[in-house]
């Protein structure tokens, strides 16, 4: 195996030089780089990281821990985080908290053993004792697509502004009955989606009705049960949102053994849109979430914070994209 050593001589220059060149901890001529960049290839060297982190206290490594890994949203969101780190040098640690606020504790903590130098989390509905490990122990992390509270690095979508235009869409397609199917109480976004439902209703002059809000906790087979109690009102809506995608899935095989046809029999319009919504039939009108940008904007919070660790807190929302197709009843 080759040493450093090797290297240095191949390359005609000194292992301090090698060094250098690895860890990045002076600046070294362009030419000179290039020859021990090229005398590693010829040699197969391998750097040794451990050894650099005993050295530096830094492994180069980001602690990921994002609930339901494989749903779509969450891993296109993987797909940045991991295209961010990678550019940035870094590698992944990837831990699932399935949502559950004693689980993700224990995760956490098990990435923080294992010496990450930060971390990107995606927080339960009780974050409480999450929030308490890595404040007390000033682990830097970000938090990712729901937010905790002031004073901490955060990001994530627009989640109201997005939910109100498609109550507004729904409504001036003449709709007056339109439910909500919202996601897991506690979550940001469900309440941001839910106050999002509120503002398009009083935009367009629409009265809310308690009956036509069900809670799907943002998984399939709530939103099975969400929407038949729905539809089981004395007063049925003739509109339905889905908060997530995993919902638009439950929603839609509810609708299917019920009988109903989207759009003949009900609009449909979900938040979270995903790969093959455009291959449904009908094509699913959806808000559109940048996915991916949300996990590189993680990555570079993160970056920023373990390179100036006293600067203020940052949060930062990213827009969404409404994508009109036919669901929604407009034969698009």
């Amino acid at each position: 195996m080759a040493t450093m050593v090797d290297v240095a001589r191949r390359a005609g220059v000194s292992v301090a030089t090698v060094s250098h060149v690895l860890n990045e901890t002076r600046p070294v001529r362009p030419d000179t780089r290039k020859s021990v960049l090229d005398a590693i290839d010829e040699l197969g060297y391998t750097h040794n990281t451990l050894a650099r982190s005993l050295v530096t206290s830094r492994t180069h490594s980001i602690g990921l821990a994002v609930s339901a890994i494989s749903n779509p949203y969450f891993t296109e969101i993987l797909q940045g985080v991991e295209a961010g780190a990678l550019e940035a040098g870094y590698s992944l640690l990837i831990a699932d908290p399935h949502d559950d606020p004693a689980h993700e504790r224990k995760v956490v903590q098990l990435l923080h053993e294992r010496r990450v130098d930060g971390m990107i989390v995606a927080p339960s509905a009780e974050p409480a004792a999450l929030v308490d490990y890595v404040t007390k122990r000033e682990v830097p992390t970000v938090f990712l697509d729901r937010l905790v509270g002031d004073g901490y690095d955060q990001v994530c979508a627009e989640s109201t502004a997005p939910v109100r235009q498609l109550v507004e869409h729904l409504a001036d397609l003449g709709h007056t009955r339109i439910g909500l199917i919202a996601g897991l109480p506690g979550l940001s976004t469900t309440t941001e989606r839910v106050a999002g439902y509120r503002e398009g209703l009083r935009s367009r002059g629409l009265p809310f009705a308690p009956e036509l809000l069900a809670g799907g906790n943002s998984e399939a087979e709530g939103a099975e049960d969400a929407t038949r109690h729905l539809l089981a009102a004395p007063e049925p809506p003739t509109a339905v949102i889905t908060a997530n995608n995993a919902m638009t899935i439950g929603a839609l095989k509810a609708l299917g053994e019920l009988g109903l046809q989207v759009p003949h029999d009900i609009a449909l319009a979900c938040f979270d849109d995903f790969s093959w919504a455009d291959l449904f039939s009908p094509r699913l009108t959806a808000i559109s979430q940048p996915s991916r940008e949300i996990g590189a904007a993680a990555v570079r919070l993160l970056l920023d914070r373990l390179e100036s660790p006293g600067r203020a807190p940052r949060t930062i929302r990213l827009p969404c994209t409404f994508i009109h197709r036919s669901s929604c009843g407009c034969g698009a």
